[in-house]
């Protein structure tokens, strides 16, 4: 694959052969992003479990210290006195059935769903359209509640979702390139301490199989799993 300038040069500040301390990687991903933008700082966690096995799957959602520094859109389906209750908490779009259509119409200015427990039967119906874009509530990441000042309080926080894709690997932001270094290692610390905590009891031989480190556009730098678990 042929790579740009910025990339090459940053990549010459890495050896794809070591793992890192997580303090060292977090320095090192930071002196790579060299983009015009504040990029991203994401984790890539590789597990040695079986997503495909209900008793294996991995996910949940854990609030970072230092928030994600990007402004999360919250939309909340409610109705009631929740609707008053979510726009005080500070959620971007609350609604009912009238938001169906125009979801699937194509709207989606938001980034995170919340949803009461009798709202559900609506949101159903949207499940072909949130589900593959990783947006349909759900009870293990907080989003299906009927505590919504909680909810939109914790997102816009910084609380993120965690879950395995389908080879097994989680991808979670954990910061921005103008973060300090203390505040991505507490995210990170923070990000892993969750994901650790999470392991199935069913999980069989080496739990964190590796983790990576990279900017949006930076390479990839290798964290030492056996330190972290």
């Amino acid at each position: 694959m042929k790579r740009g300038k910025k990339y090459n040069e940053s990549a010459k500040l890495i050896d794809r052969s070591v793992q890192y301390d997580a303090n060292e990687a977090i320095s090192l991903v930071k002196k790579a992003a060299v983009a015009k933008f504040d990029e991203t700082i994401e984790a890539h966690i590789r597990l040695g479990v079986d997503g495909r096995h209900a008793d294996q799957q991995v996910r949940g959602a854990v609030v970072l210290p230092h928030g994600t520094g990007k402004t999360v859109r919250v939309l909340v389906f409610a109705k009631g006195d929740k609707v008053n209750e979510a726009e005080a908490a500070g959620a971007d779009f609350v609604g009912g059935d009238e938001l169906i259509p125009k979801i699937q119409g194509g709207w989606f200015d938001f980034d995170v769903v919340v949803a009461t427990p009798d709202m559900m039967g609506v949101v159903g119906r949207l499940g072909r359209v949130l589900g593959p874009k990783g947006l349909m509530p759900n009870p293990k990441a907080g989003t299906v509640t009927m505590d919504v000042t909680k909810a939109v309080n914790d997102i816009k926080a910084g609380k993120i979702e965690y879950r395995l894709d389908k080879t097994n690997i989680i991808h979670c932001p954990v910061g921005k390139a103008s973060f300090t270094e203390e505040q991505l290692a507490d995210n990170f610390q923070t990000l892993m301490g969750a994901i650790i905590k999470a392991k199935p009891a069913s999980a069989k031989g080496t739990y964190l199989k590796s983790v990576t480190l990279a900017s949006t556009m930076g390479p990839g730098v290798k964290v030492n799993a056996a330190k972290l678990g």
